[in-house]
């Protein structure tokens, strides 16, 4: 098992950072897409239509819009498969413009390699279409088969179209009559959002922004004297500032990932650890009768049992104020083992001794 540190610098906390990268502002974000289409052009590896009937329904009525009739028709090519088409429409994206797009397949096609998004009207959750898809497909992995195995690397029923969506419409937004501007803090913090309005207010020289909670720091755009809304934001995202953050915990339990800041801090607390190690081997002996008795062929059972204690770190004390990096580097030392490290900060924390946010994933 990994086991990566990753303790935040000293400087890190006293770093300056943009105000664009720390909050999002109100009403400017994406909008999901989605879409159901076919992709063709597949060497073999599409959808068996007896087992994904809706592939079959689709292929007939695109055809049957482009004038072809098949009504009647049996038609079992391997070539063709259902997909779903996601793609997130950007803000201020205007007509013309283009957009990633993703293709996952939804029936039992083996792999969408090779294959072209015949096109696809793509919705946004008002049922409105906002851009059609099409475009040859990347795949993202490849897939190998013969008669009596197969191989898979990655994942080659999904894939993306770089540039697959052309904008349709666009989405009413009448940005330029704002008068008033939320930033929502992406971490929400009172001390970190007091900062914003501090760091605003200081640029012009006058109240401008105005702490709501939090999460939420209000701007008064007629006050910053710009000549549009866009002007003023454009200044204010520039405006550098020093975020304070929760001391905080992170543990993966799959990779024995620990990642931890330095504001974490420990209560005075007293550590043991030790391991115990059970071992359970069977080796079954086969007993045969004598040549030429009356008698069967036994399996006699046979179990050797073993327990092995690790004396473990003893019982060590840590005094108050030390610093969970302190406490990592010393059990490191030791040569505690990734796992049981993991177990300690968690006893650690359910004693009320670690002074942080806990996260377990």
């Amino acid at each position: 098992m990994l086991c990566l540190l990753l303790l935040l610098p000293t400087l890190a906390s006293a770093s300056q950072i943009r105000i664009k990268d720390l909050v999002e502002f109100d009403g400017v974000r994406g909008n999901d897409l989605v879409g159901y289409g076919l992709v063709v052009g597949l060497n073999g590896t599409g959808d068996g239509l007896r087992n994904a009937p809706f592939t079959e329904e689709i292929m007939t009525n695109i055809l049957e819009r482009l004038g072809v009739n098949i009504t009647g028709e049996q038609m079992r090519p391997k070539n063709v498969a259902a997909v779903f088409v996601t793609a997130t429409l950007p803000p201020f994206a205007r007509a013309g413009g283009t957009v990633d797009v993703t293709i996952s397949a939804i029936g039992d096609a083996s792999s969408l390699l090779g294959g072209t998004l015949v096109m696809t009207p793509l919705n946004a959750a008002d049922g409105e279409i906002y851009a059609v898809a099409q475009g040859t497909v990347i795949a993202g992995g490849v897939a190998a088969e013969g008669d009596a195995g197969s191989v898979v690397k990655g994942v080659p029923t999904s894939g993306v179209i770089p540039s697959g969506a052309r904008v349709e419409r666009e989405i009413d937004f009448d940005f330029s009559s704002l008068t008033n501007m939320r930033l929502a803090l992406r971490e929400p913090d009172f001390t970190t959002a007091g900062r914003i309005e501090q760091a605003i207010n200081s640029s012009y020289g006058r109240r401008v922004a105005l702490m709501l909670d939090a999460g939420t720091v209000q701007v008064d755009i007629e006050r910053t004297n710009q000549i549009s809304p866009a002007h003023a934001l454009s200044q204010i995202e520039n405006i550098s500032v020093q975020p304070e953050r929760k001391a905080r915990v992170v543990v993966d339990q799959r990779s024995g990932t620990i990642v931890m800041g330095e504001d974490v801090r420990i209560s005075r607390v007293a550590v043991s650890q030790g391991g115990l190690t059970l071992r359970v081997t069977e080796e079954p002996l086969v007993v045969q009768p004598n040549p030429f008795a009356d008698g069967e062929t036994v399996v006699v059972p046979r179990t050797e049992a073993e327990i092995d204690e690790d004396p473990g770190i003893g019982l060590a004390e840590v005094p108050s104020g030390t610093s969970l990096s302190e406490v990592i580097a010393g059990l490191n030392a030791l040569g505690v083992a990734p796992r049981d490290m993991i177990d300690i900060l968690k006893s650690i924390k359910a004693a009320g001794a670690l002074h942080a946010e806990f996260v377990v994933r």
